[in-house]
């Protein structure tokens, strides 16, 4: 009988070689990728316990990215335990304040995210580097002192389900819209525990960037990882950052899923998730109108330099809609940088946008874009749950940085396809 990526993987990182679904296996792990909020209580943990060294400095990459800069003194002070731990360890791949960036981005961006891995982080969207054909799950910060201190952890290895993507992507429709359209189609528990792979001639044109918003946003649909076979777009992305070796690992033509779904991309539209789920999509042509007060275009979901090119795109020549916000947050410094030179900043500022440093801040209701009550917000992050970016009454919309674009224009979800002009200029 065949099996996964996923199962491959697993073996490959168990003392038994072996892998199966339900199964219990001890394996080793790869990578740990880590940030100032849920770190610092793994550490804690581990020094009660008289443990005051990790297994591998190297192994280990580090950025804040929650409160960036810190808000007030409890975040301060948990970015100096952060800091002070770095240095008593001596991990070398720390990215601190002005080279920082939102860790799941930030982690491929210097070459840390290999095919063929094991990668955890004590942050529920460590799904994202599945993109690169590696296994990554987020785990809570008592799994991760574990990590921290034996570079194992116990997984049951989860059944996979099977995506089959073919057809091509419609002008104005995204990753973005393709992940809502499959949470709104299997609802948020729809891959409890289980590992989303992706696959088929629709996946292999998208880049790196619209990959990763695939896998980021498994954890809506209650999967434990999401996962898309390295191919050559992934190696190429690879090997410009790091020459570390890696095995590519591919799912066996018999191999089993638990259930696979074909989706055809041609027969998307730009879709809007409606308070107060992921799942609850709706067709464009059925979300148009509603009036906003905040579109946020930021998170590990859709702040890369392929999602800032595109609301750039949609913003240029025009304004932000009277009394609406509009922040805008690359996702890590080097893609600041990127849209700096670029002149990508330019046109948000123009626009009439606010542009911040990377941090995750307003997409978990901590800083940098905070909702009051009765205040309505269309954002390109990947959870509209109560409360979730400010005020329990406030509402959150999910969209494409395309639709944020367009909203930000219109004042009102808009649809993308009506403002899509031609960025950069021929």
């Amino acid at each position: 009988m065949g099996l996964t990526i996923t199962e491959k993987i697993l073996a490959a990182h168990s003392k038994d070689g072996i892998a199966q679904p339900g199964q219990i296996v001890n394996a080793t792990i790869d990578l740990v990728v880590a940030h100032e909020v849920t770190t610092p209580v793994a550490v804690d943990m581990l020094r009660k316990l008289g443990i005051n060294k990790v297994w591998d400095p190297d192994r280990i990459v580090v950025t804040p990215d929650h409160f960036v800069p810190n808000k007030d003194i409890q975040t301060a002070e948990l970015t100096k335990h952060l800091n002070q731990w770095v240095e008593e360890q001596g991990i070398p791949h720390y990215y601190g304040l002005g080279r920082h960036g939102i860790c799941h981005v930030i982690a491929s961006e210097k070459g840390h995210i290999l095919p063929g891995t094991t990668v955890v982080c004590g942050d529920s969207h460590t799904t994202t580097h599945g993109a690169f054909g590696c296994f990554a799950a987020g785990i809570g910060s008592t799994d991760l002192a574990c990590v921290l201190a034996t570079g194992k952890l116990w997984f049951k290895v989860p059944e996979t389900l099977r995506f089959d993507i073919s057809g091509e992507m419609p002008r104005g429709v995204y990753a973005k819209d393709l992940i809502l359209h499959v949470i709104s189609k299997i609802g948020v528990d729809g891959a409890n525990y289980c590992a989303m792979e992706w696959g088929g001639p629709g996946i292999a044109p998208l880049s790196m960037e619209s990959r990763m918003t695939l896998t980021n946003m498994a954890i809506e649909a209650g999967g434990k990882s999401g996962i898309i076979e390295a191919d050559d777009t992934t190696c190429e992305f690879v090997r410009a950052r790091s020459d570390k070796g890696f095995t590519i690992y591919r799912s066996d033509p018999d191999a089993t899923y638990k259930q696979r779904f074909a989706i055809n991309l041609s027969d998307l539209e730009p879709i809007v998730a409606f308070p107060h789920l992921p799942s609850n999509g709706r067709w464009i042509s059925d979300a148009k109108g509603v009036k906003m007060d905040q579109v946020y275009i930021g998170s590990c979901t859709n702040a890369k330099i392929e999602d800032l090119r595109i609301a750039a795109g949609i913003l240029k020549g025009n304004n932000v809609a009277r009394g609406l916000k509009v922040i805008v947050v690359p996702a890590t410094t080097d893609i600041y940088r990127r849209a700096l030179k670029e002149g990508l900043l330019e046109i948000f500022v123009d626009a009439g946008c606010v542009v911040s440093t990377p941090t995750c801040g307003a997409c978990l209701g901590g800083s940098m874009g905070v909702l009051g009550a009765g205040e309505k917000c269309l954002s390109t992050t990947n959870r509209n749950f109560v409360g979730r970016m400010g005020s329990p009454k406030a509402e959150v919309y999910l969209a494409s940085p395309a639709t944020a674009a367009a909203t930000a224009i219109a004042g009102v979800i808009a649809d993308p396809r009506d403002y899509l002009g031609e960025y950069p200029p021929k």
